[in-house]
């Protein structure tokens, strides 16, 4: 797997043949067909499509072995899935951050040692902690209070 290259932007669907990919190291076509037919009801054409968008993206490599194609990644899963967690979290005001992750965890299913990894992850985290994390979005890009509204704004100017 090559990390120079720049995660692509991967839609829905092409997560789903991403999954495939990153969890067989290498595989078929008929492999990729045959899992996402069964769990995504897919026609064959719709997986091949994705898989060919995958390739030009940079996001799957592939070599011929005979009249079969093997499909492997050339991303890696963890880099690509905190690289689309960065991007969520760049989209929502700083002071959300910690209610987003509340909530994402309060919607999964968490085994005893996923739940003792994020107890042992949080208290580590209290040596960096701030007393309040600072906003940085635009006036008008968020609610928080550290931004005025229209109507504060506009007395302010005098208006």
């Amino acid at each position: 797997m090559n990390p120079t290259i720049v995660n692509p932007n991967i839609t829905e669907a092409e997560w789903e043949v991403m999954r495939v990919v990153w969890a067989n190291v290498q595989v078929t076509s008929k492999e990729v067909i045959s899992i996402l037919e069964a769990k995504m009801n897919w026609k064959q054409a719709t997986t091949k499509t994705l898989l060919g968008r995958l390739v030009e993206k940079g996001a799957l490599s592939t070599e011929q072995e005979g009249k079969k194609f093997i499909y492997s990644a050339a991303i890696p899963e963890q880099e690509t899935v905190r690289h689309y967690t960065s991007d969520l979290f760049s989209r929502i005001c700083n002071k959300n951050v910690g209610h987003v992750i509340g909530d994402m965890i309060k919607e999964r299913t968490l085994s005893f040692d996923d739940i003792q990894y994020l107890e042992e992850l949080l208290e580590k985290k209290k040596e960096t902690a701030v007393l309040e994390v600072h906003c940085q979005c635009m006036p008008g890009q968020c609610e928080c209070n550290a931004h005025h509204n229209h109507a504060d704004r506009r007395i302010e100017n005098g208006e």
